[in-house]
């Protein structure tokens, strides 16, 4: 995602998804495999030497990608590693950023790591009605014990937690809805990502109106809780956020493929 002046990089770190998210097209595909530190920072490689980004180039990492990055945690942290290295790839901790659903042991195992990178949380609901219709890892893991962790998560000086919103037409996208938001992160060092839906033919959300959007920012920000609209990228290709996945889900990914030949 090239901007002009920095580039982000949004990175998997699994094929598929595990967690079932009703509103995202990788919980289409299930839960396929890890990928290695390896296959990780490959990633990030490719992605440099095909665009010409230059090391010492302002980029950001992201993973936001396909999976859930606390479920590969020990892939994801050697990648980090060496993605922070200044004899590695040489990006700053700042720069890189892990985005989870709400694995509560894992994020409380990541807040002990002095390697950690920033934390971004999927929210996507102001109450748990909301949320474990959208996610049902919220039956396991409720509000109020995610945002208990969320609060004992030692922040450094520099840093906030990131909140991620995805807007969905007539289901979380009202002014209550963004009131609600506003009581449950009133006493957090917290932003909110806004990110109106990027949908598809298989999955019946829309995203509202950017009038809608504008509103539920202002409602937050009058909270005194930084808020920023992100602007879809990549939805000409179905890679914008959320939608990544296999086009044709009966097809046989590579290594699917390569089994079956070997057999």
């Amino acid at each position: 995602m090239p901007e002009e002046d920095r580039t982000t990089l949004c990175l998997s770190s699994q094929v598929g998804c595990a967690l079932d998210c009703r509103f995202c097209f990788t919980a289409l595909l299930g839960a396929k495999r890890n990928l290695t530190a390896g296959e990780i920072i490959g990633q990030v490689l490719a992605v440099a030497a095909g665009q010409n980004i230059a090391r010492g180039s302002r980029l950001n990492l992201v993973f936001m990608g396909m999976g859930e990055p606390l479920l590969n945690l020990p892939q994801v942290m050697k990648a980090v590693g060496i993605l922070a290295d200044p004899k590695g790839v040489g990006v700053t901790l700042r720069h890189i950023t892990v985005s989870t659903v709400g694995i509560l042991p894992r994020i409380e195992e990541l807040a002990r790591d002095p390697m950690r990178p920033k934390l971004a949380i999927s929210l996507n609901a102001s109450n748990d009605e909301q949320r474990s219709a959208l996610m049902p890892i919220n039956k396991k893991y409720p509000l109020a014990d995610l945002l208990e962790v969320c609060r004992a998560y030692p922040l450094r000086p520099w840093e906030h937690l990131t909140f991620e919103y995805v807007l969905l037409q007539g289901f979380n996208d009202s002014d209550a809805d963004a009131r609600r938001v506003a009581g449950l992160l009133h006493d957090l060092r917290a932003k909110v990502n806004l990110i109106p839906y990027n949908s598809g033919p298989e999955l019946p959300f829309r995203a509202p109106p950017f009038e809608r959007t504008v509103a539920f920012q202002t409602i937050l920000t009058d909270s005194r809780i930084p808020t920023f609209i992100r602007i879809s990228r990549g939805q000409d290709i179905a890679a914008a956020c959320g939608q990544l996945s296999l086009e044709g889900l009966n097809a046989k990914s590579p290594w699917e493929r390569e089994e079956a030949d070997s057999e």
